[in-house]
């Protein structure tokens, strides 16, 4: 059974389309136990970090996720609370990554706009959740902050800078992307996860 993660940020009802596409079981909650109990947990999320951080804080959750040994996948601000800290908020978040979010410089002239939205692709792959894509494949992202590159980083994404499009460690993963809005290739991405 799959935890989804609800801490009051958005994005739920397509992450949980996608999970029930998948054809696994889940539950969505904040309950600490159930989370705790779970096969897998997803930590889906889209919003401001220091807010969602505090929502992770009210709840106890930001100890629970750390500590926990099943398969974990962040997604998006889920993913960028998994890091060290994040400067929208100028945040210190949940430590998993050892890699600081920082916002994107727009660049007009570049054609480098913020918010970065649209399809772009993902590089270097190197974790067993991407096993069946190929190097370059296409994903969804919707994001104006991104974690550096890191050691914990497995995929690449190229927009004004390189930075970390996912980000993986021990049974901890993230995508700054939205698998769940990627079409056939979130699908997979999915399906990987849940044979983690």
């Amino acid at each position: 059974m799959i935890a989804i993660v609800d801490y009051n940020t958005g994005n739920l009802r397509s992450v949980i389309n996608a999970v029930r596409r998948a054809g696994a079981e889940y539950v969505v909650t904040a309950d600490r136990g159930v989370i705790e109990s779970a096969d897998r947990v997803l930590l889906p999320g889209v919003g401001e970090a220091s807010s969602a951080m505090a929502n992770l804080r009210a709840t106890g959750l930001d100890e629970v996720i750390p500590r926990l040994t099943v398969p974990v996948l962040g997604i998006c601000i889920g993913m960028q609370l998994m890091c060290a800290g994040s400067e929208e908020g100028n945040v210190r978040t949940l430590g998993i990554f050892p890699t600081e979010v920082r916002r994107f410089v727009a660049d007009h002239t570049a054609g480098i706009k913020v918010p970065h939205m649209g399809w772009n692709t993902i590089t270097e792959l190197n974790s067993p959740l991407f096993r069946g894509l190929d190097n370059g494949a296409w994903v969804y992202y919707v994001h104006s902050f991104a974690p550096d590159l890191c050691d914990c980083t497995i995929a690449h994404t190229e927009y004004g800078r390189t930075f970390s499009g996912a980000l993986g460690r021990d049974n901890f993963f993230g995508t700054q992307f939205h698998p769940e809005k990627s079409g056939t290739v979130g699908e997979q991405i999915i399906r990987n996860f849940m044979t983690l």
